[in-house]
């Protein structure tokens, strides 16, 4: 494992001495050291990257929205994403790591996704935010179950806000009700924003250890049977992990009654 002076995202050792409680250590918490503390740092570093990612992203979608009405909204989820954002960080300066060199890690981690998936309608800009974006949501809520408490819990809460997603449903069932050409459309959009957005996830298992080490054990207790530990099963992991996210893509699909 590299060291702090190598990795400035890598956790630091519990302090000892002085009274300083260890890193990550919170009122009747265990600290988290070592690799479990490295692996949350680099998870946690992709959840706030991607949170800056979606401030960004609505900031953009205020000055393209077509009322007045969403373009408040959306104003209001770009700023709700700074807090989220800000909330990761701090959790990982608690775990000894740079909360900067964790979250520029995975700067660009979408950046391939974009550059396929440009949106040529506002209908699909979007859908784009509720399928694509969603799988990333989704594949940080899977691999934060293979975390320490503290930071699993943290990342479940900061996930649960669906108000970006009422609107994005209720704007697409409207524009949708009467227009099947739309609907096709979408449908055929929908289809292929899964995709893209699955081989960024592919991606980012194989690419980013911390993160797989998470998804390993986030899903340690559904390999059966389990007859090696968690380490050597790395190749079953990526499978379930796209199972359960295509699964989640039907739900949003099917609350917008598309095909998926």
């Amino acid at each position: 494992m590299t060291t702090r002076a190598d990795d400035p995202a890598a956790p630091v050792p519990p302090t000892v001495a002085g009274g300083t409680p260890p890193a990550g250590v919170g009122p009747g918490t265990a600290p988290v050291t070592g690799q479990d503390a490295a692996d949350a740092v680099e998870v946690l570093g992709l959840v706030a990257a991607l949170e800056h990612r979606a401030f960004v992203r609505l900031a953009a979608d205020t000055a393209q929205a077509p009322d007045v009405e969403q373009a408040l909204a959306l104003s209001r989820f770009a700023a709700a994403c700074t807090g989220r954002r800000d909330r990761v960080l701090a959790r990982i300066d608690e775990l000894g790591g740079d909360p900067v060199a964790a979250l520029a890690r995975f700067d660009q981690v979408l950046d391939e996704f974009d550059d396929r998936t440009p949106s040529s309608t506002w209908w699909e800009r979007l859908l784009k935010a509720y399928v694509g974006y969603g799988v990333a949501d989704d594949f940080c809520r899977l691999a934060s179950r293979g975390l320490d408490p503290r930071s699993r819990d943290l990342v479940a809460e900061l996930l649960e806000d669906a108000s970006h997603a009422e609107l994005v449903v209720r704007e697409l069932d409207r524009a949708c009700a009467d227009d099947e050409v739309l609907t096709s459309r979408l449908a055929l959009w929908g289809r292929r924003l899964v995709g893209e957005a699955l081989n960024v996830v592919q991606r980012v298992v194989q690419q980013r250890p911390g993160v797989a080490r998470a998804v390993d054990r986030a899903t340690a207790d559904e390999l059966a049977p389990q007859t090696a530990p968690v380490a050597d099963v790395p190749a079953q992991a990526p499978a379930r992990v796209i199972n359960e996210l295509t699964a989640e893509h039907t739900r949003r699909m099917s609350r917008l009654h598309l095909t998926a």
